[in-house]
């Protein structure tokens, strides 16, 4: 955690990580109900990887189709 808080601005924090955290963290409130809190958490950083995955191989893929060579 604290070498992504210090390998990256802010700004970069708030557009990339900040969408999939508050997506992960509702996903882990409305259907993580294991009675224990560090499954509750595991799900919850498993999660927030999983999507942070997805989001950057979407943002990879259309940065990568804005780039095409002619």
């Amino acid at each position: 955690m604290y070498s992504l808080l210090k390998s990256r601005t802010v700004k970069e924090l708030l557009l990339t990580q900040f969408p999939v955290v508050i997506v992960s963290l509702v996903i882990a409130e409305i259907f993580y109900k294991f009675q224990s809190f560090l499954l509750e958490t595991g799900a919850f950083l498993a999660t927030w990887f999983v999507l942070d995955l997805g989001y950057s191989a979407a943002r990879s893929a259309m940065t990568y189709s804005g780039k095409r060579e002619a």
